[in-house]
């Protein structure tokens, strides 16, 4: 049948160049992403809805420890999919800015989604929680019922930017 698996890739932002104006953010202040790792969704057998779910490490160094989340994947334009040969696979970006959770916002490629709040103390979480949001990658039933199997891969590239 079908197989999936991608590569996630962090970016951090930080300081006033990083992508908003200057009055927007101090000079001190920073994000941090961490704790992220790949997912493998395996050989997948039926076309249940597909997720896959990690908790991490957010931290915002703000006034405010606000953060937002952009998302970029590997398809044109940015778009979330993952791919095998000239077959595509379209997939959904959910974060959460709490642990342990199996869904959240969902993220339009490319687009910051913004209002997230930090609890980690600590830019790794080596000091109070041990992670602070969660990220779930879906892969929908509607999309896995026309899929050709193959090995599908891919990337996503997140970016947290402090608020």
């Amino acid at each position: 049948m079908k197989s999936g698996s991608f590569l996630i890739v962090a970016l951090v932002m930080a300081g006033i160049g990083a992508g908003a104006p200057a009055p927007a953010r101090a000079a001190s202040d920073k994000a941090r992403l961490t704790g992220l790792s790949d997912v493998a969704f395996g050989l997948i057998p039926g076309t249940a809805d597909q997720t896959a779910s990690q908790s991490v490490c957010a931290f915002s160094q703000s006034n405010t420890q606000g953060y937002s989340i952009t998302a970029v994947g590997s398809g044109n334009g940015g778009a979330f999919t993952l791919s095998s040969g000239a077959a595509t696979l379209a997939y959904d970006v959910l974060w959460a800015d709490t642990a342990n959770q199996t869904g959240g916002t969902q993220l339009v490629a490319g687009t910051a989604e913004s209002g997230f709040t930090s609890t980690a103390k600590q830019q790794t979480c080596n000091n109070g929680p041990s992670t602070s949001a969660s990220l779930t990658v879906a892969l929908r039933s509607a999309t896995l019922m026309s899929a050709m199997a193959g090995d599908y891969s891919g990337t996503l590239q997140i970016t947290i930017t402090p608020e």
